[in-house]
């Protein structure tokens, strides 16, 4: 191949690729880190596959080999500094580097009353939601900034940009998230990381069957989304796809909504 004929194939600056990325997604067993890591693969990065469930995990290594790139199963739980810890270790191993991390692991399983609902259910979603993305964040972020160069993106939820009646704990912590979103990006920015939020709106997913499968739930829910209906987890892989890449090179401690009009009403 001639300079010229490497030049004509080689991806415009500023395109929306991930070619030579290496990135570690949390959460990536299922709903929407299965398809964000997948969608990455497709984009051209490697990446390191972190959740609970090997099994599932090694499904979607499959799915990432399957294009060609390299995947790297890691089982973690997230709320476990010691575990994050190896897990950060092991990541930049198996891929050499990490320039993208997407803190995706997160959620709920329940929905009830503020005033029904019991402190521990409340403690339990602020580990998942925010805990995880502290030790996360503080593990691979030190190797960023060492780097110089890094992109971060944090998976919140459009429940932490209004009020939802029955999803308080949800809410405030991905309210949470944002906020730390904000100061990391203006902590490490200097240094070349970058830290977005990335918040859907209510998206279809295993973890929330229990909201969508649910009539009365699914139409409280709904009756605010001016497309009228429930988000795909592959949605969600585009806009992630675009704060990891060079395309946002100038943008950090924004907030995206993805979430079918809910935050213009």
């Amino acid at each position: 191949m001639t300079d010229n004929d490497a030049r004509a194939t080689a991806p415009a600056p500023g395109a929306i690729h991930l070619t030579g990325k290496k990135a570690i997604v949390t959460g990536a067993s299922r709903g929407i880190g299965r398809a964000i890591a997948v969608a990455y693969a497709r984009a051209g990065a490697d990446v390191a596959l972190v959740a609970r469930d090997k099994e599932k995990l090694d499904e979607v290594r499959a799915e990432v080999e399957a294009t060609g790139r390299k995947a790297a199963v890691l089982t973690c739980d997230v709320t476990d500094p010691e575990a994050v810890r190896r897990m950060a270790g092991d990541a930049v191993a198996a891929l050499g580097y990490v320039d993208v991390l997407v803190n995706n692991a997160g959620g709920t399983s329940f929905m009830v009353p503020f005033t029904s609902m019991r402190f521990p259910g409340w403690e339990k979603v602020m580990r998942l939601n925010v805990d995880s993305v502290v030790h996360v964040s503080q593990e691979v972020g030190r190797h960023m900034l060492e780097r110089k160069s890094g992109s971060v993106i944090n998976i919140a939820s459009v429940a932490a940009l209004g009020g939802v009646p029955g999803l308080a704990p949800y809410g405030a912590s991905k309210a949470a998230v944002i906020s730390l979103t904000k100061t990391l990006a203006v902590e490490w920015a200097a240094e070349g990381v970058r830290v977005n939020a990335l918040c859907p709106g209510w998206t279809a997913t295993d973890l929330n069957r229990n909201l969508w499968e649910n009539d009365d739930a699914s139409a409280v829910l709904l009756a605010s989304v001016p497309m009228r209906r429930w988000a795909r987890p592959d949605e969600m892989a585009g806009p992630a796809i675009f704060l990891a890449s060079d395309a946002s090179s100038f943008v950090t401690g924004q907030t995206l909504a993805v979430d079918g009009g809910v935050t213009v009403v």
